[in-house]
């Protein structure tokens, strides 16, 4: 909500700006973007420098939405589909389910997913129409050999980062497409309000030159 309100506003003084020619609010939408894409730049930066700060914040939103998997649906189908896409389980292994009150290993837990992993850490074969929900159960007191003939026992962290440093590209190209309309709109609100400027500046000189008896 707070991100669409945002948003709004500031298209809101672009496109009134422009249509009435106000330069308060094109100023506003003009520094605005500047600021959206210093903070942009300042995070691609800090996220290169720091990477190992990154992948600390990127260990602890990946546990957390681990101790939270069963309380939100929408979180617990994102998660899914990230253990899939990248063939994946957990944070740095399998067993980091464990954290979860509901997959948690110990022998007071009255959960009957008690040691097991969601069902999206296991292995499909192309050949399976339909998908074993309980494929997971009990694989966290298996070890890690016993557990990979039957799921991922990778973490996901170390596939997040892997697939990053490989497509540093398309990741560079995707930024650059985001970077370059803002920095076209950038250019455009200050185009536009030297011109406001300008037509101002005229009008003040004609008026001033009619005023004069000897025009």
């Amino acid at each position: 909500i707070v991100v669409g309100v945002l948003t709004f506003l500031i298209t809101f003084c672009g496109c009134v700006g422009s249509l009435r020619e106000n330069i308060c609010l094109l100023q506003t939408f003009s520094v605005c973007l500047t600021i959206i894409f210093l903070l942009q730049l300042a995070a691609g930066v800090l996220g290169f420098v720091f990477s190992d700060k990154a992948r600390g914040k990127v260990s602890e939103i990946i546990n957390g939405a681990i101790v939270h998997y069963r309380d939100d649906l929408d979180l617990q189908n994102l998660i899914d589909f990230g253990q899939k896409e990248f063939s994946c389980c957990g944070g740095v292994s399998y067993k980091d389910w464990s954290q979860n009150m509901y997959f948690n290993c110990t022998a007071t837990n009255p959960s009957r997913e008690r040691c097991s992993v969601p069902f999206s850490c296991c292995l499909h074969h192309a050949d399976q129409a339909v998908i074993n929900t309980m494929c997971g159960h009990g694989m966290q007191a298996r070890g890690y050999l016993e557990a990979s003939a039957f799921i991922h026992t990778n973490g996901c962290i170390d596939k997040l980062v892997n697939w990053t440093h490989s497509n540093l590209f398309l990741l560079g190209g995707i930024t650059l497409g985001l970077a370059l309309p803002q920095l076209v709109g950038i250019v455009l609100a200050q185009l536009l309000i030297n011109q406001i400027r300008d037509q101002i500046k005229l009008q003040l000189y004609n008026q001033q030159h009619r005023a004069d008896p000897w025009y």
